[in-house]
């Protein structure tokens, strides 16, 4: 299947961040968190990718066309420098659309601006380009494939802290809860489609807000809870979290790397 990955916005709540790039292309380890992304979609054997491109499409584009394997991958250099064999790859059966659509749009705007690029799939993916899990997504595609239905997501535990209060009529608290022990669930982003949705969604809207609501009317959204590892890259100290995780060297989005456990 193909995946559709919005690249095209700013990252505002990233303004910390010292360089003007876009959100995606902010560095996790060495490489991008928009790579990490891929090469979990890759694990499961959707190599097609389509990217919505906008803000900063230059540097996205910049950095695939100069891409080296080498920097993710071993490799045997010989020849005084002249020959490099890769002992593994990571990019080479990938397939990449650069799109460009729009500085300005919105999710959904983005999806109907690349329909061209996903016609004929039956089933396709996408994804907002900066968050990452270690969910089962076959598991997940198969009973979104047999449900019949025309969108699904991936519900969500918030990572953040904060407390979630419940009231009575007239202002008087019933409840305050920690959102760790909430029954609060959110969109984590990962989406799988089936190609009638582009029948739910007009010119200028957002993705989750109207077009949600007219699936939602017809019993045909689905959203897989997963309490498993999930996390954004919303801020500078979210960013933080997941480079410690990198660094320990068994990040728990990566589902590609071996398994220590197995030695």
């Amino acid at each position: 299947m193909k995946v559709v990955l919005f690249c095209g916005g700013r990252g505002l709540r990233l303004r910390e961040y010292p360089e003007p790039i876009p959100k995606p292309m902010v560095p996790l380890g060495y490489r991008p968190i928009l790579w990490h992304v891929m090469r979990y979609f890759s694990h499961f054997g959707h190599r097609e990718f389509v990217l919505c491109l906008g803000y900063k499409a230059d540097v996205i584009k910049t950095y695939f066309l100069k891409y080296s394997e080498a920097v993710s991958n071993d490799f045997i250099l010989s020849q005084g420098g002249q020959k490099l064999e890769l002992l593994a790859s990571d990019t080479d059966d990938w397939r990449i659309t650069f799109a460009d659509t729009g500085l300005k749009a919105n999710i959904g705007m983005r999806l109907r601006a690349v329909r061209k690029h996903v016609a004929g799939e039956e089933y396709f993916l996408a994804n907002y380009g900066d968050t990452l899990t270690d969910a089962p997504l076959d598991q997940f595609f198969e009973e979104f494939r047999r449900s019949g239905k025309t969108a699904a997501f991936l519900s969500v535990k918030p990572t953040y802290s904060f407390h979630v209060v419940r009231q009575k009529q007239g202002a008087i608290v019933e409840a305050i809860e920690d959102v760790a022990t909430a029954d609060l669930w959110v969109n984590g982003g990962y989406f799988l489609f089936r190609q009638d949705i582009f029948d739910y969604l007009q010119p200028g809207e957002e993705l989750v807000m109207e077009p949600f609501q007219r699936l939602i009317k017809e019993e045909q959204l689905l959203a897989f809870q997963y309490s498993g590892f999930w996390a954004p890259m919303d801020t500078l100290k979210d960013r933080e979290d997941l480079e410690h995780l990198w660094e320990e060297g068994q990040p728990p989005w990566a589902v590609w790397l071996p398994d220590d456990t197995d030695d």
